[in-house]
């Protein structure tokens, strides 16, 4: 099927095109979760010889997930091409704050450190604090409870300098009912802990006593 719809024409826009590539794409991150040899140079060769950003993305998310060299290769080359585009930038960020892997928590506390990556920048904070928290469940909800205790660290960083992105970036803790017992309480103790914190802002405040039912 990734071969059928893979193509080789001329780069179109209308809607058979664009749902082709579509399949195809979804067609190989399928392919490169089994992470065999074939697959990983499948995602390779389609991210080197992309010529439009929907498959290049589409091949740097497939690597992303795969600890290999692959994925470190794509990552540096991909940053290094759009580097100057910030919206381009974001994704980047995205693709591994999102990425399944088990030291995805390690990469992007690193990535916070990024000459790409700002607290005063809401879209970054969105594109990697943001994604991972709320579009990384296996990995924001590892049951050490690391991410939570990362994320509450992060919400009281942003508090200071902008309460309204730090009280939306509360959101994944106030779903703590919807777990099983033992991520509910560490979840609760991070919000338990934001709670306490001096100085809290109004808007970080409001979110977190609702969440909790404090009056």
């Amino acid at each position: 099927m990734y071969a059928e719809n893979a193509g080789s024409g001329e780069y179109r826009i209308d809607g058979e095109s664009i749902g082709r590539r579509a399949l195809k794409n979804a067609c190989l991150g399928y392919l490169a979760r089994i992470g065999d040899e074939a697959a990983i140079t499948l995602a390779e060769g389609q991210f080197n010889t992309a010529g439009n950003m929907s498959d290049s993305m589409a091949a740097l998310a497939s690597l992303a997930s795969q600890p290999i060299e692959a994925r470190e290769r794509a990552l540096a080359a991909f940053y290094a091409r759009w580097r100057d585009e910030p919206l381009v930038v974001d994704k980047w960020l995205g693709i591994q704050a999102t990425a399944s892997l088990p030291d995805t928590l390690e990469r992007v506390r690193a990535l916070t450190e990024h000459e790409a990556f700002t607290l005063k920048n809401p879209n970054k904070v969105r594109a990697l604090i943001g994604a991972f928290a709320s579009a990384n469940p296996a990995c924001f909800h590892a049951i050490d409870g690391a991410s939570y205790a990362f994320l509450a660290d992060y919400v009281l960083k942003l508090d200071a300098l902008n309460p309204q992105v730090a009280a939306r970036l509360t959101g994944p803790f106030t779903q703590w009912r919807k777990y099983e017992p033992k991520r509910q309480a560490l979840m609760q103790a991070q919000l338990q802990r934001l709670l306490a914190a001096p100085g809290l802002s109004k808007d970080v405040f409001e979110v977190v006593s609702k969440s909790l039912q404090v009056d």
